[in-house]
């Protein structure tokens, strides 16, 4: 059985380390900070200005002013900051940035990624993803293994306007947990709970390692 999507956000969560500077991309990975650890001191930072962030909020605490990269409502955690975009993309440019988490349309076997655009879609732009990726010391991503139509998204190489080269660590989909080797292709190190390693390659157009038994996934 594979992973929905809070079932992808809580695995994520468990790759947070104590005093990570995190920021999260739109979509699966927003949802990860629903799910960080109460004893982890971690800071949330989105593109927009803000450092501090918390879960969402319930229904009666929505505040509109309070919003993140995607236009989610958002809730700061007490000693936040709000500040301009440009100081935001200061600190992802100047490396300060521990960890970022992010979607993606494809990843190559050799750790490029597309996520901003398709051609002949209308987008909104690439927001900040270029700079995450080129400036974050570890990315990981959260994606569906397949298209809806059932076409892998895990590539030897990426047929879509790149996003940036060789920057994906790890990627974690409702599949399984794949690292990046050094010198290219897919490591399995984790599967979803019920999903088979053949289905796992089955699902997977680039080079899969496989090592040893592959354990299932803990999902808290």
């Amino acid at each position: 059985m594979s992973l929905d999507k809070i079932g992808i956000a809580k695995r994520i969560a468990q790759e947070i380390e104590d005093g990570m500077y995190i920021n999260l991309g739109i979509g699966i990975p927003t949802l990860v900070a629903n799910y960080i650890p109460d004893e982890l001191n971690v800071v949330l930072q989105s593109e927009n200005g803000l450092l501090g962030i918390g879960s969402f909020p319930t229904e009666e605490n929505v505040d509109a002013d309070l919003i993140n990269a995607g236009k989610q409502t958002i809730t700061m955690r007490p000693g936040s900051v709000l500040f301009n975009s440009s100081e935001s993309f200061g600190m992802i440019r100047g490396g300060h940035v521990d960890l970022t988490i992010l979607g993606a349309m494809e990843v190559s076997e050799n750790g490029d990624i597309a996520n901003w655009k398709i051609p002949g879609k209308m987008v909104k732009g690439m927001g900040g993803a270029m700079d995450l990726v080129a400036s974050a010391k570890n990315i990981i991503v959260a994606m569906q293994h397949t298209s809806r139509d059932g076409e892998s998204k895990l590539l030897k190489k990426c047929s879509l306007p790149i996003t940036g080269l060789q920057c994906v660590k790890k990627i974690i989909t409702d599949l399984a947990v794949i690292e990046v080797r050094q010198g290219g292709g897919f490591q399995l190190l984790e599967r979803a709970p019920g999903v088979s390693v053949e289905e796992i390659k089955n699902a997977t157009e680039g080079e899969l390692h496989i090592d040893g038994d592959i354990p299932e996934m803990k999902i808290n």
